[in-house]
């Protein structure tokens, strides 16, 4: 499977790619392989993206996981650029319990481009799993113009 790694303000960034989609987006090291077309888009636009040109990601993703888990990735991709969600917000959506949907954020794949940090607690940020924890979230949010 191919892996490649971008360099962005959060650190850098691992692509996995399987069957031809993106499968996973990790900042824990990985050995890489040459890239691939799709990995070279990606690399392409998380740089638009971290650059401030790109607000939605146009790539074919594949989530591994429960049906709660690619429920919960899809509602997270339809929060727009600069917009947040609580967990409570998919929870109701979705009809379960809010620690659920905090559980399937945390165990997202493919952070950032499934931008798992437009999810916040009701009263606070929430949790971050991604490298940097909460501060890295906190970098996604003001670099869309959504932290106060």
């Amino acid at each position: 499977m191919p892996v490649t790694c971008v360099e962005t303000p959060t650190g850098p960034l691992f692509l996995i790619e399987e069957n031809g989609a993106l499968t996973a987006v990790s900042w824990r090291p990985r050995a890489t392989t040459a890239p691939s077309p799709l990995l070279d888009r990606a690399r392409d636009l998380l740089g638009a993206y971290f650059a401030g040109d790109l607000r939605q990601f146009d790539l074919p993703l594949h989530v591994e996981g429960s049906d709660l888990q690619r429920a919960v990735c899809d509602v997270m991709l339809e929060i727009p650029y600069g917009e947040t969600r609580t967990y409570g917000d998919i929870a109701r959506q979705l009809g379960v319990p809010a620690q659920a949907i905090g559980q399937a954020c945390g165990g997202n794949p493919i952070p950032v481009i499934i931008p798992c940090h437009r999810v916040l607690g009701a009263t606070g940020l929430g949790g971050f799993s991604g490298e940097g924890g909460v501060e890295t979230k906190v970098a996604l949010l003001k670099l869309e113009g959504a932290a106060s």
